[in-house]
């Protein structure tokens, strides 16, 4: 290695970098011979940089390029100062174009939290989301080597697919050519169209897939932000291609995903803590300043910024966890997990969640709009489905960190809250015909360490449609609660992962289950499934959604029937060994999604009319249909994306039993509940 090159220096609010070093090697790679080109007069130790605003890019050319995209609402990081021999704060994620126009992620270790141009304010930083590459540029990150390796070893690997097959689906083929896995039955038409528009929906970034748009209408005119690909909205679309044998996408996405997270966002002069993940980005090509003829891609982020409402992504970051392991699981790929970049991002997204504040639960404390109910339909405080999100992720995290000194805290951090957190939702979420005759006798005004009613919940707050709708033997985990308020309505997504997580106890999840079997005309009726049940309707829906004309009663969010849900409740179904339940629900959606051209969701009570403000050809409600298929064909790939009971968990608590004053803690009494 003759040359080494890396830009370092202050930040300035435009930047652009190109190099090319004549058998020179940058991050652990090595470049053909092609022209030095450095834009300014600059020193041999120093030189800055050039560039465009607000976003990733990448671009073709003759030689190697570089582009940054620095905004001053999103800045990059680089390390800054002339003293080379000083511990170097390194950033990842750009592109490089070869000479024959082939495009590489070239991945270095990162420091994403830090905002600072100051490197030596932070040389004794010991806080583990800071990383630095000791002894300057002489020293090649060690990352990057392990990188390379497994990378070579996967190609060959990759030549035989997964589990060793590598054939094709009919006479289809995967992204860019690739072969896929053969079904174990014919594929039906509606299959077969599901996925010629799944792939149709695939958003290619220099070149390589990154993921797929929310919709594809090609009647819509004004596609608003569906156009664009969500974290969300791709998780279904990614275990499809997973399950199917094509893994490049996922991977793709899970890395400039997290090259997005380091970015520095801002609303109204205020930024949000690092480590959250953008709600989706878009891929635009845009021309280039001074280059007639000539375009780039680039990645443009939404981190809530633009969103209705402007509420930050909550559950973003923890659907990248879960992701991230279903990728690894899945593809036997665990070299991507244990890159310092991705471990880095890992540790941002759980320093984000588990930040001490004024809380008394261990729960997350939420505004409402922050995860699929992304309007207001009062789930602000400690909803279910980001506290299921958020134990699933808690779970993934604990398999996926690796343990050593600078960890071992925030490990530790993950096992109480995951201890507490379960807890919580199985004492005090849980409800069946028990346990609302129970808060039907509640005293008030308990004023004690051993109160019963320690929520301080009016018996008042039942309604009316619990009482007769409650099965005798069901039950299900409540949407909300705080003080003095319990959100009785069914969240059906919250639920479904409550049991893939095994955040509910196995008698609970079986309970949950039997509920909807036991409530199916409900819940599922003519198109599976109720994003939540009943409707806000009359006074309740003005009061609570503010009169909002999307989710009027039995509409959108607001008891809306949601196709995509089908793939979660298969896999929970799957997990109960209640195969045949999820069977059914997929038939009855595979009889109408096609014939409906693939909506959003159905409105009405029983879910029989396509939503009034319904896009069709709805990326995540194909996925989703494709994935329910494949997980009940691969039942033993379906087993890698649940959870069962961790009795670990049980035996550890947080609690300080032997102080003084305090009873026994009430951790004995949730397992012998399990156990």
């Amino acid at each position: 290695m003759n040359t080494t090159c890396i830009a370092v220096s202050n930040m300035r609010p435009c930047c652009r970098m190109l190099l090319s070093c004549k058998n020179s090697s940058i991050f652990g790679y090595s470049f053909r011979k092609c022209d030095h080109r450095i834009g300014t007069n600059l020193s041999k130790k120093q030189f800055k940089v050039y560039g465009l605003r607000g976003y990733v890019s990448c671009r073709g050319g003759k030689g190697l390029g570089y582009r940054c995209g620095i905004d001053p609402n999103r800045k990059g990081f680089f390390g800054s100062g002339s003293d080379w021999g000083q511990p170097r704060v390194l950033t990842g994620g750009c592109r490089r174009v070869d000479s024959c126009g082939r495009s590489v992620v070239v991945n270095v270790a990162s420091d994403y939290r830090n905002h600072s141009t100051s490197v030596e304010g932070h040389v004794n930083d010991k806080s583990f989301e800071r990383i630095y590459v000791r002894g300057g540029l002489n020293v090649k990150p060690l990352v990057i080597e392990r990188v390379e390796k497994e990378e070579k070893l996967r190609e060959e690997e990759g030549r035989v697919g997964v589990n060793g097959l590598n054939v094709n689906i009919g006479d289809s083929k995967g992204l860019n050519g690739s072969k896929v896995l053969s079904p174990k039955r014919e594929v039906s038409e509606v299959e077969k169209e599901a996925w010629e528009l799944l792939r149709g929906a695939v958003v290619d970034y220099c070149g390589n897939p990154v993921g797929t748009v929310a919709a594809s209408d090609p009647a819509d005119s004004t596609p608003l932000n569906y156009d664009q690909v969500f974290i969300r909205d791709f998780v279904p679309s990614a275990l499809a291609f997973l399950l199917n044998g094509e893994g490049e996408i996922v991977k793709n996405f899970l890395l400039h995903t997290l090259q997005l997270q380091s970015w520095e966002k801002t609303v109204d002069c205020h930024s949000p803590g690092q480590g959250l993940m953008p709600a989706s980005f878009k891929v635009k090509n845009v021309a280039i300043d001074g280059k007639i003829g000539e375009s780039e891609d680039i990645l443009d982020p939404d981190f809530g910024e633009s969103a209705i409402g402007r509420v930050a992504p909550v559950d973003s970051g923890l659907w990248w966890i879960i992701l991230l392991r279903a990728y690894t699981k899945l593809t036997g790929d665990y070299g991507l997990q244990a890159r310092v970049d991705v471990q880095t991002g890992i540790r941002l997204i759980l320093n984000l969640c588990l930040t001490d504040g004024f809380d008394m639960f261990p729960t997350l404390l939420v505004t409402d709009g922050s995860c699929m109910i992304d309007r207001r339909m009062g789930i602000h405080g400690h909803p279910l489905e980001i506290q299921a999100l958020f134990y699933s992720a808690l779970r993934c995290s604990r398999e996926m960190l690796i343990v050593n000194d600078s960890t071992k805290n925030l490990v530790a951090a993950v096992n109480n809250r995951l201890s507490a957190l379960s807890f919580h939702i199985r004492e005090y979420y849980w409800v069946d015909m028990k346990k609302i005759n129970e808060i039907y006798r509640y005293k008030t005004e308990e004023y004690s360490t051993d109160a019963i009613n320690k929520f301080n919940i009016y018996p008042d707050q039942i309604p009316s449609w619990l009482v007769d709708w409650i099965p005798e033997s069901g039950g299900y985990l409540i949407g909300n609660l705080q003080p003095a308020h319990m959100d009785f309505r069914f969240f059906t997504l919250g639920n479904l992962w409550s049991i893939v997580s095994s955040l509910g106890t196995p008698k609970q999840n079986e309970s949950i289950l039997n509920l909807i079997e036991d409530k199916w005309d409900d819940l599922v009726a003519h198109m599976p499934l109720k994003i939540c049940y009943p409707a806000l309707e009359y006074e309740e829906w003005r009061v609570i959604t503010g009169s909002d004309p999307k989710n009027t009663p039995w509409s959108y969010h607001n008891g809306g029937s949601w196709p995509t849900l089908l793939w979660q409740f298969t896999l929970a179904c799957m997990k109960m060994k209640k195969p045949e339940l999820a069977r059914k629900a997929v038939a009855l959606a595979e009889k109408k999604l096609s014939e409906d051209h693939w909506p959003e969701y159905y409105d009405t009570r029983r879910g029989r009319f396509i939503g009034k403000q319904s896009r069709l050809y709805q990326t995540w409600t194909i996925a989703g249909f494709l994935t329910s298929k494949l997980l009940l064909e691969n039942p033993e790939m379906a087993s890698k994306l649940f959870w069962e009971e961790d009795y670990e968990l049980l035996e550890s608590c947080v609690c300080a039993i032997g102080k003084p004053g305090r009873k026994k803690c009430s951790r004995y009494a949730a397992k012998s509940q399990v156990v």
